[in-house]
C-alpha cells in the first residue's frame, strides 16, 4: 500500500478507536457488537489480498477496485456489495472538472473504502460521520449514508457552480464587447457538463438499488436518509441536463449573433460602396477621352463638383433613412 490505511471501530453505536493497525480488523470483527471501517489509498492487488481474505471479498470486485476507470455502479456478490462512484470538484478556473474515483466493499459489519488518489476529502467524510453520530447505532448503513451523502453533495455543488459560470457566460455573450475567451469557456463548460452527467446519472440506479428491501442493507429507520440522497441525485441529474441544453442554446445564440453582426457589417459596407460607386461611375465615364459638359470653363467645373456632391449626399440620405448605413 502506498499510504497508511485509516481505520475506525464502533462498538454498540459508539466510536471506540481509530487509526489502529489494519491487521486488528479481524479481531474486532470476531466480536459481535462492533462495526469496522478501513480506508486504503491507491493499493495494489497484493495490498488488498489480506483484507479480501479476511472479509471474503470477490476477486472480481477486488480487480475492479484497483483497475480504475470503472463506471459508477453497485454490484452484488455473495456476502458483500461493491460500490464504485466518483467525487468531483471544479478546477481553479471554474470551468473544468476533476473527478476522483472511490470504491467501497460493503459487508454486514464492515465498510472498506478504496481511493485511487488523495483527491477525495477523507477528513470531510469523518466530519460528516462525527456530525451524525446518533445514527451510528445502525452500523454499516450509517457509514454508507455518510459516504454517499458526501459524494452526492459534491455533485450538487459542482452543478450549482457550473450554473453560476453559465450565468456569467450568458452575461458576457450579451455584453457590448464579447470577451475573446467566450468560445473557449463555452466549450469547456459543455465538456465539464458531459463529464458530470456520466458521473451523476448512474448514481440514480446505485441509490435506488440500495433502497430495495431484498438487499437488507438499509434498516427502516435509515430509509428516509437514503431517500433524501436519492432526491438529491435526481435533482443533480435534471439540473445537469438542463444546463447542457442551456450551453447548447448559448452556443447557437452566439453563432446567430455573429452571423447577424456580419450581415450588418456587410450591409453597411455595401451601402457605402453604393454611395461611392455613383460618383465614381460619373467620373469614370467623363474621363480623359470624353470631356464633361462645360469642360475648360469655370462654371463647368463647379457644376460637375456640385453634381457629384449632391448625388453622394442624396444616396447617403436614402440609405441612412432605410438604416443601410
Amino acid at each position: 500500500m502506498d499510504l497508511k490505511p485509516r481505520t475506525r471501530v464502533w462498538r454498540n453505536g459508539r466510536l471506540e478507536k481509530e487509526d489502529f493497525p489494519a491487521e486488528q480488523i479481524s479481531d474486532y470483527l470476531a466480536e459481535s457488537d462492533t462495526v469496522v471501517w478501513l480506508d486504503l489509498c491507491a493499493p495494489d492487488s497484493e495490498g488488498l489480498a489480506l483484507i479480501s481474505e479476511e472479509l471474503g471479498l470477490s476477486p472480481l470486485a477486488v480487480e475492479d477496485a484497483v483497475s480504475g476507470h470503472e463506471r459508477p455502479k453497485l454490484d452484488r456478490y455473495d456476502g458483500h456489495l461493491f460500490l464504485n462512484a466518483y467525487a468531483v470538484h471544479l478546477t481553479d478556473d471554474g470551468t473544468g472538472l476533476d473527478k476522483h474515483e472511490i470504491s467501497a466493499f460493503i459487508t454486514d459489519r464492515a465498510l472498506v473504502t478504496v481511493r485511487m488518489d488523495e483527491g477525495f476529502d477523507l477528513d470531510a467524510l469523518l466530519k460528516r460521520w462525527d456530525g451524525s453520530s446518533d445514527l451510528a447505532q445502525y452500523g454499516v448503513a450509517y457509514l454508507l449514508h455518510g459516504l454517499l451523502d458526501l459524494i452526492v453533495d459534491g455533485h450538487f455543488e459542482a452543478v450549482q457552480a457550473l450554473d453560476d459560470k453559465i450565468d456569467d457566460l450568458e452575461s458576457d455573450l450579451f455584453a457590448d464587447r464579447i470577451p475573446p475567451d467566450t468560445q473557449q469557456r463555452s466549450y469547456r463548460l459543455r465538456k465539464s457538463l458531459a463529464l458530470l452527467r456520466r458521473v451523476v446519472l448512474p448514481m440514480r440506479e446505485v441509490v435506488n438499488t440500495l433502497l430495495r428491501r431484498d438487499l437488507e442493507v438499509i434498516p427502516a429507520p435509515m430509509a428516509p436518509y437514503f431517500q433524501d440522497v436519492y432526491d438529491h441525485v435526481l435533482r443533480a441529474t435534471e439540473w445537469t441536463d438542463s444546463l447542457r441544453d442551456m450551453v447548447t442554446s448559448l452556443q447557437e445564440t452566439r453563432i446567430a449573433m455573429q452571423g447577424n453582426h456580419l450581415n450588418l457589417v456587410m450591409k453597411k459596407l455595401t451601402g457605402w460602396a453604393a454611395v461611392i460607386a455613383v460618383p465614381t461611375a460619373i467620373t469614370g465615364f467623363y474621363g480623359e477621352n470624353v470631356p464633361y459638359p462645360g469642360f475648360g470653363k469655370h462654371w463647368g467645373f463647379v457644376t460637375s463638383i456640385v453634381v457629384l456632391l449632391v448625388t453622394g449626399v442624396a444616396l447617403y440620405a436614402v440609405f441612412r433613412k432605410r438604416d443601410w448605413i
